[in-house]
C-alpha cells in the first residue's frame, strides 16, 4: 500500500468525502447536517480539526472532527473498505485528538450505533470506554434533517 497522507479537511474535499461515506456500509447520513452547506458550515467552526487520508488524490478516509470549547467529538469516522486494517483509522484518529488538544480540548467522545459490529470493535481495542453511567438524549429541532442508512 502507498503512503497514505493525512491532512485538514478542506471545503474543496466534500464531494469525494460524500462520494466515501456513500461506499460505506450501514453509514447513516443527515439530509441537511451532511450536505454541503452543513458540512461547509461545521468546517468553518472547526477548521483546523477534520482530517482526511489521500492516497496520492484520492480520498479513503475521513473524520469529521470539532468541539464546543469544553469537549471534541468525532463524526464520520469511515475508511474505505479495501484500505481498512493498515492502521489509517487510527492515524485519523489519533492526528484528531492531537488537534484537538493542540485547542485545550481534555475529552472526546463520540456515537457508535449498537449494531456497529466493526466501528464498537475498533473503538474498545483502542482503548476507549464504552459508558453505561449515562443515557443519551436528542431532541429533533429541524424535523426534515432525515438520516439515511446506506445498504
Amino acid at each position: 500500500m502507498a503512503e497514505i497522507l493525512i491532512r485538514t479537511m478542506e471545503e474543496g474535499d466534500y464531494e469525494a468525502v460524500y462520494e466515501l461515506w456513500l461506499q460505506i456500509h450501514g453509514f447513516g447520513m443527515r439530509s441537511i447536517d451532511d450536505s454541503k452547506e452543513g458540512v461547509l458550515r461545521f468546517l468553518k467552526r472547526n477548521p483546523n480539526t477534520s482530517v482526511v487520508a489521500l492516497d496520492k488524490e484520492r480520498v479513503v478516509g475521513s473524520i469529521l472532527c470539532g468541539h464546543d470549547g469544553r469537549r471534541g467529538c468525532l463524526y464520520h469516522v469511515c475508511v474505505q473498505e479495501d484500505y481498512r486494517k493498515h492502521g489509517i483509522g487510527k492515524r485519523m484518529v489519533t492526528e484528531c485528538m492531537r488537534r484537538l488538544q493542540e485547542e485545550q480540548i481534555s475529552k472526546v467522545n463520540l456515537v457508535a450505533f449498537k449494531d456497529n459490529a466493526l466501528g464498537n470493535f475498533f473503538w474498545n481495542e483502542e482503548g476507549w470506554t464504552l459508558r453505561d453511567d449515562l443515557n443519551t438524549y436528542d431532541f429533533v429541532l429541524n424535523e426534515e434533517n432525515i438520516t439515511r442508512f446506506n445498504k
